[in-house]
């Protein structure tokens, strides 16, 4: 070989401008994938199905309380002939409602946790396992079916 030739070692270089944008973008979202995880693990990020799942505690157990409400009152206010009086039982009952739902918290109540996977995988969530619910049939029973003849 003379001083003019040389051989290159390795791939040569891409000079294709989709290429390099390509990989670019993909550097980018490593990047931004790497952030991410580092949120998760600092426990500043959590999973939308966290989040959804705790909002269905909450909202179910507010859900539980309101129609609760009715029952409550019924008995107090039906010996009662004064608005003022009854007003002031429903109004009790509703902040009392309210009072026990602010300080409500779905992963004691529902046996959750708010961990992430990644943080599990590290061994510092102490994580509960939720009681298993006892499911039965409510209502009225189903007509018997009859198999074929």
């Amino acid at each position: 070989m003379t001083g003019t030739q040389t051989k290159t070692r390795g791939r040569p270089p891409i000079q294709d401008a989709d290429y390099n944008a390509a990989r670019a973008r993909k550097m980018e979202a490593d990047a931004q994938m790497a952030e991410l995880e580092l949120l998760q693990a600092k426990r500043k990020l959590v999973s939308a199905d966290d989040v959804t799942a705790a909002w269905v505690d909450v909202l179910a157990a507010m859900k539980a309380k309101l129609l609760a409400l009715p029952t409550k009152c019924a008995p107090i206010c039906a010996t009662e002939k004064d608005i003022k009086v009854i007003q002031s039982v429903i109004e009790n009952q509703v902040r009392e409602a309210l009072d026990e739902l602010s300080a409500y918290q779905p992963d004691e109540h529902a046996g959750r946790t708010t961990g992430t996977n990644s943080s599990s995988a590290t061994g510092d969530v102490d994580v509960k396992a939720a009681a298993t619910p006892k499911r039965s049939r409510v209502g009225r029973p189903r007509k018997a079916v009859k198999l074929g003849s």
